[in-house]
């Protein structure tokens, strides 16, 4: 029996509104909340939730120096027809090479990375 269940994903952004509103877009769910921290219930899965981070500074993908902090898998069924609405909800590529490769990556609004998975 595991020790703990994921309760939450949680990211610190400059906008938790916002961010919440690019991740209801991409995986549907309901936005909850105000301020400084919002949620962003996923039905079917944990919560995400976005807490407000005075002088967030995003993460460099890829960095020899630095790290990702973090990142999803979201899967999808197809790349393609995904890749243009995540572009259309404000996603912005950050690895636009081997183009045959089962994932894509993407950084949100915010700049945290994350990467489309072909299931």
């Amino acid at each position: 029996m595991p020790l703990a269940k994921v309760g939450a994903v949680v990211l610190d952004c400059p906008d938790p509104r916002a961010l919440a509103g690019f991740y209801a877009g991409l995986v549907g769910g309901t936005v909850e909340g105000e301020g400084e921290w919002v949620d962003l219930e996923v039905p079917g899965g944990p919560a995400i939730a976005f807490q407000a981070s005075p002088g967030y500074v995003p993460p460099r993908w890829p960095s020899d120096d630095g790290s990702q902090q973090f990142h999803l898998d979201l899967t999808v069924e197809d790349l393609d027809a995904a890749e243009k609405e995540v572009l259309a909800l404000g996603a912005r590529p950050l690895d636009t090479g081997d183009r045959s490769r089962t994932f894509r990556v993407y950084a949100d609004p915010a700049g945290h990375p994350f990467c489309l998975c072909a299931c």
